[in-house]
Order: structure tokens, then sequence, then C-alpha cells
């Protein structure tokens, strides 16, 4: 999730659970302790450009790694404000804990992906069930932790709690609607998938981009669920085959390795990009969530030498009318020619 959720949702934990006085500081701790696992994100190199892709929501977001986290987090703000303000490090370091504990299961509720059980399991945990920005579930959450804050009251974070879990909840079963007219669509296709799922289009619940594969393809639709579900028709595209669409790419090396680890945080889902040669594509994300055109994606080099590594592209290419688009589709409203 963005880092205002992240760290909204960190405070209202502890706040939740933490003494009138000390709300103030219940609130510090679960901010800090609820963006800190993000810090992943300075772990980069000149050298290899998906190096980052590897990190972003690892180790920092291991659920074994908390008590470590925490501990940093509060050490941190202890040195820096509890030693002079008289604050008891045990109180700085379990409302850091109980902060930091809320983001990993957060970010997994998108569908990035999240290694939760690293070192033990490089699965990445990706629910489908919110968007990675959603102001819906974020605008009542700060309005909530803020109340308990000035209030120094309880009871306006414990409801924050209970409105993220019931819209995440909500997430779910929208998620499940949408799958299922992803099956529909494949069905009145004549087609069998032998993977479906279905992903929060930006910034709502309604909107849905549903991913599928059959012999070899992937066809992705997208779906606004409602009493009268709509349908917009997407496009299909090749799923990866290197054999097929990089003949040149010799298989040891470097380049080659980057694939994997591009399918790896892909979940699978590339393929060879129809509109720029050499170029990979992650068909999870697109703005649209009927089109194959997708945020970022890998370049390679026929040319390279073998310990090389691939380019990483992120496409910020966008027509004047794809907001207009966007909005027309979270609406349930036909597409006109003119859009």
């Amino acid at each position: 999730m963005d880092p205002i959720t992240q760290g909204t949702l960190g405070a209202a934990l502890p706040q939740s659970l933490a003494r009138s006085r000390k709300m103030g500081l219940a609130m510090l701790c679960g901010i800090a302790g609820g963006m800190a696992p993000d810090l992943d994100v300075v772990i980069r190199s000149a050298n290899d450009p998906l190096l980052f892709l590897e990190y972003h929501r690892q180790f920092t977001h291991s659920l074994i790694f908390i008590p470590v986290g925490a501990a940093i987090v509060a050490l941190v703000l202890f040195a820096a404000l509890g030693v002079r303000r008289g604050w008891d490090f045990r109180e700085v370091y379990f409302f850091s804990a109980l902060g930091y504990a809320t983001h990993a299961v957060l970010d997994a509720c998108t569908s990035y992906g999240t290694l939760l059980f690293w070192p033990f399991s490089d699965q990445r945990f990706a629910w489908n069930n919110v968007s990675i920005i959603d102001p819906l579930l974020t605008v009542p959450l700060i309005a909530l932790v803020l109340t308990s804050r000035l209030s120094h009251r309880r009871w306006p974070a414990r409801f924050g709690l209970a409105w993220v879990v019931g819209y995440l909840a909500l997430g779910v079963l929208a998620r499940d609607m949408a799958e299922d007219l992803g099956r529909q669509i494949a069905t009145s296709r004549g087609h069998t998938p032998t993977v479906i799922e279905a992903k929060p289009s930006f910034a709502n619940l309604l909107l849905w981009k549903t991913i599928y594969r059959e012999e070899g393809a992937y066809y992705v639709d997208a779906v606004r669920i409602g009493r009268e579900p709509v349908i917009y028709e997407g496009a299909s595209v090749a799923a990866l085959d290197i054999d097929r669409d990089f003949p040149w790419l010799h298989k040891d090396s470097l380049q080659a390795k980057d694939i994997e680890r591009f399918r790896w945080f892909s979940m699978g889902y590339i393929a060879a990009d129809p509109v720029f040669e050499n170029r990979i594509i992650d068909i999870r994300y697109s703005l649209l969530p009927n089109e194959i055109r997708a945020l970022w994606s890998i370049e390679l080099d026929a040319g390279a030498q073998h310990s090389r590594h691939v380019s990483y592209r992120v496409s910020r290419d966008r027509g004047a009318d794809t907001f207009d688009r966007l909005w027309t589709m979270i609406r349930g409203l036909p597409l006109s020619p003119g859009l």
C-alpha cells in the first residue's frame, strides 16, 4: 500500500490499546513502525536494475522480521526523542512493534506480492483484495486516527481498525465476484482457463482487471461488478516463450537469468511486449484494466555481452483520454467511440 495508509494503519493498532496519556506516543511509534518496512526501497544497484525488485517486500516484510524491525525503529525513536523526554523504552518498542506488524499483512492484500515467510519460502503472497492506493480505505482511517489522538480515546482507533478489516473483507467478496465474471467470459469464448485471477483497478473496488491463461496465451478483460455487471472486453497476448520470442538469447547469459528473476517478481504473468521489440512486460499492471499496456517491463539487448543485465523500463506514456475512460468504466457506463 501507499506510505500514508501504512503509517495510518500502523498508528491505529497501538492507539487502540494505549492509555489516554500515551495516545501521542502510540501514534508516533505506530506511524514510524507502520512505514519503516518500505525503507527497503533504498536497496538498489547501479549495475543491477532488478536488485530492488528482489528486495522490496522481502526480508523487511517477513513476519519473522517484525521483532527485529520494531527494535530498530524503537532504538532510533528512543535515541532521537525518548531519552530527553523520559519515555519508557519498553512502551516505545511495544507500540513500534504493533505498528510494524500491520505493514506486511496489508501489503499482502494488494497484487504486488509480499514475502511473508522469508527466508523459509520465496512465495509472493498477493490476495488481490485492495488497490495499492484506495482513498475510500485511507481517508476515513486518517480521520479516525486523528480523532483518537485529539480526543485521547481508544474507540476512534478501534473503529478505524474495524473499518479497514471490513473494507478488506468487502474486497475479498468483490474479488470473488470479479473472478466469477472472468470465468463467464472465458466460457463464452469456449475456453477452459488453467489460471484465472481478478485484480482491482486503480483506487476502487468496483472495476477489476481479469486475467486468465488458455493454451499459451493470456486474455485480459475488465469487469465492473454490481447488480448489473458490465464487461469491457480487452485483448490477448501470447505468454512468454523464450525460444520463440528471443531465439538469439543464450540460455546461460545474465539476461536469461534476469528474465527468470522478472518472471518470479511478476508471478509468471509475463509476455513479449507486442509494441516494443526486445521488451518483456508484466501484464498484471496497466492503468486501464482491459488493456495490455504494462506499467513496467524489462528490455533485452541482442548485442550485449553475456555478463550484462537487462534494462528496467517504466512506461509513463498515457493518452489524453485515459482517466476519462477509467472513470467511465468505474461508473459502469459504455465506452463511446471517442473514448
